[in-house]
């Protein structure tokens, strides 16, 4: 069987549950819009992005609220748990599984995890190390490599978690929400790792407060995330990948993070803007821009399967427009280190040392 046919079988079977999803309607996978700012409670709100779901297709409007007073920025209204049940499916795992292992295992994210490793190795030398947000645990695999002795336990929703421990990527896993299993493990951390996994949360400071639960004191949490006061979010505006719709429930500023942290009883030690950046807002912007324009591809949340003319049409729009990629791919390369030391950073990482 060709790996075609198999994904369209696989789609086939996942139809009928997808449309009976969508029959009951949008509605229930949104919770009431907020009046006020979920970071400061400030009514001062504005409307900064607007888009639809650019990497999955699935349906629906997305809108992400600025806060005028603190600069936070968050989905509004946020999707519910039945919402965010429908819209991660078949994005890390099913069907989207093999596409994010190729990504999240490159050449290029492997020497971005040994940096991030390294990033707390400057001041400690962690015996036990939790990674929340893991999925396959493949940062544990490369961070091992900078920290050898350290020993490496991942926590995440999915089964991902599960797979790289059978896998050997990690030594324990934990399945679920981080602030429900902080509890049972109070002080057993010397090191916590959030990598681009605050913006997916539906309470960033209560996943704070996770961690300092599990650290010990003296012990270190490390985050990366996007940063939404990044020039390239207001130059390419909702073709920007780290607003990444509907996934990304909330961006939270350096300034708001510091202080947070700071309240409950962190002190940070190392702010970074270069390392963190991903030299790839071009490129992916115009992978969302094409991948809009052209015919749909073959999805169960799709009501029918498109024709063969179509999915032909597609893939040679694509093939056509791979000189337009290389070119896009050149530019954010030529261009990283200039963004590194400048606001065109599109991510910052975070150091903070448990009092």
């Amino acid at each position: 069987m060709s790996p075609t046919t198999s994904l369209h079988r696989k789609v086939a079977a996942l139809r009928p549950a997808y449309q009976a999803d969508l029959a009951e309607g949008l509605d229930r996978f949104f919770l009431p819009r907020r009046t006020t700012c979920s970071w400061c409670a400030s009514p001062r709100l504005s409307e900064h992005i607007r888009t639809t779901d650019l990497v999955q297709h699935k349906p629906g409007v997305f809108v992400i609220d600025r806060c005028d007073d603190c600069g936070h920025s968050f989905q509004n209204p946020q999707l519910s748990p039945e919402g965010l049940e429908f819209y991660y499916r078949d994005c890390y795992d099913g069907l989207g599984e093999e596409a994010t292992s190729k990504i999240f295992n490159g050449n290029g994210s492997t020497t971005s995890y040994r940096g991030r490793a390294a990033s707390v190795a400057r001041f400690a030398k962690p015996q036990r190390w939790l990674d929340v947000g893991t999925g396959h645990g493949h940062f544990c695999v490369e961070a091992k490599k900078v920290l050898p002795d350290t020993v490496f336990d991942g926590l995440d929703v999915s089964d991902g978690v599960e797979i790289a421990q059978r896998e050997g990527r990690i030594d324990t896993s934990h399945r679920g929400f981080f602030p429900d299993l902080a509890d049972t493990m109070p002080g057993q951390y010397d090191a916590v790792s959030m990598f681009h996994y605050l913006e997916h949360t539906i309470d960033p400071r209560a996943e704070l407060a996770a961690a300092h639960e599990a650290l010990a004191p003296g012990g270190h949490l490390v985050i990366d995330v996007p940063d939404p006061e990044s020039r390239m979010g207001d130059v390419l505006g909702r073709w920007w990948i780290c607003w990444f719709q509907p996934q990304h429930l909330n961006f939270i500023t350096r300034r708001n993070i510091r202080r947070a942290l700071e309240e409950l009883g962190f002190t940070v030690v190392a702010v970074e803007r270069r390392s963190p950046h991903i030299p790839a807002d071009l490129v992916a912007a115009l992978a969302l821009w094409i991948g809009e324009k052209v015919p749909r591809g073959n999805a169960p949340w799709f009501a029918k399967t498109p024709s063969a003319s179509r999915l032909r049409l597609r893939e040679t729009l694509f093939r056509l427009a791979i000189p337009a990629f290389l070119v896009a791919y050149g530019i954010d390369r030529l261009i990283a280190p200039f963004a590194r030391r400048t606001s065109l950073s599109n991510a910052y990482r975070i150091v903070a040392r448990r009092n």
